[in-house]
């Protein structure tokens, strides 16, 4: 099973580079072609809207409260979702949806052409591919950022903020519907599915009724990970104090899990599915995370959480309110990441590395002392 998921993961990367490809040169050329669209506007509430979503957990996750204020706003409208393998899973937390397809699942690909929506709404920040894709399809209203060429796809080209809070820049695709609500999102806005909830019991083990700190090592680039031994450390204090500590994550933090077991704590990586990882940290006193997906899903789910920040941009992408607590050294050189690229750092990543086991220790118990 380890053999296969990481073939499986080899897989999911070569289709992303292989998408990326495509997109630098046939979606740029395609988006330069293709006629504009002509907006076809209607008084009528729309009965059908199909979101774009490729790209990772993290964005799928905060695009959640995008998605509840389409439905409170349409009751009874149909929402598909154009996602890709990588990200899919995030859409089983948004309780709702009609459909989620995957545009690197050629099948799913096309079933979502061939089929027709008063409303398409591509969420993508910067790749062309995706505001193509937004073109092709049979709609009346087109909505995306208008970042770069892309913008003479849509009827309706949106401006994008680097440094917004990335749940306001989603909201923000839906002023042209009338929709507003940035800046407005509190409280939980994600759920988990009930089996999947019942599914972690017997996980857990000993640990089941017991206060418990969620540890995610994790991270989609080398740059913004903290480190298994510092996440040992951290582990261990907690532990001395009483306080129960589970790993989370798939096979890539395997390690990591392991050097947190060496010290006594649970390990759950590899063990899980997205949704029931989603469950775990939902009854978590607390997630400590770095920049990445899995820290969305803690917010969503309304648990408190500490994250590690360096490289990523705390402004757009750090969690909100007094239920989470950042640590970001805030070295001159950070942020270093723009529409999602991050250069190598020729100081191994001093903002990361800057952050001590005591301190994110410290803020952790100062955070759960108030749950």
């Amino acid at each position: 099973m380890v053999a296969s998921e990481a073939a499986s993961a080899l897989s999911m990367k070569a289709t992303l580079l292989l998408l990326k490809q495509v997109d630098r040169l046939a979606g740029r050329l395609a988006a330069s072609l293709l006629p504009r669209p002509v907006p076809r506007e209607t008084n009528a509430p729309p009965k059908s809207i199909l979101v774009i979503r490729p790209g990772g957990i993290g964005d799928a996750v905060l695009l959640a409260p995008a998605l509840r204020a389409l439905h409170k706003s349409y009751p009874g409208v149909s929402i598909d979702i154009l996602a890709e393998r990588r990200n899919a899973g995030a859409f089983a937390l948004c309780p709702g949806l009609r459909s989620v397809s995957r545009y690197d699942v050629p099948a799913e690909f096309l079933s979502v052409l061939r089929s027709r929506y008063d409303i398409v709404i591509d969420t993508e920040q910067w790749h062309r591919l995706s505001a193509v894709v937004a073109r092709i399809v049979r709609a009346g209203i087109k909505i995306g950022f208008a970042t770069n060429g892309r913008r003479r796809l849509f009827t309706h080209p949106m401006p994008y903020e680097q440094d917004d809070y990335e749940t306001d820049s989603f909201m923000r695709l839906l002023t042209p519907l009338g929709i507003s609500g940035a800046g407005k999102v509190g409280g939980s806005f994600l759920a988990v599915p009930a089996r999947d909830a019942e599914s972690v019991d017997q996980l857990l083990g000993g640990l089941k009724g017991r206060r418990y700190v969620a540890l995610f090592p994790g991270a989609s680039i080398a740059e913004r990970r903290w480190g298994a031994e510092r996440f040992a450390s951290l582990a261990a204090l907690l532990m001395q104090r009483g306080i129960g500590v589970v790993v989370v994550g798939g096979e890539s933090e395997r390690a990591d899990g392991r050097a947190v077991e060496a010290v006594g704590g649970l390990s759950l990586c590899g063990r899980t599915g997205l949704a029931a990882t989603a469950a775990v940290i939902g009854r978590s006193a607390l997630l400590v995370s770095g920049d990445s997906g899995i820290l969305h899903i803690a917010v969503g789910l309304g648990i408190p959480t500490v994250s590690l920040f360096g490289p990523g941009r705390a402004k757009k992408w750090a969690p909100r309110n007094g239920c989470h607590t950042v640590i970001n050294k805030e070295l001159p050189c950070s942020p270093c990441t723009t529409f999602g690229y991050t250069p190598k750092c020729p100081e191994n990543a001093r903002c990361m590395a800057d952050i001590t086991e005591h301190e994110v220790e410290n803020a952790v118990l100062e955070k759960i002392s108030h749950v």
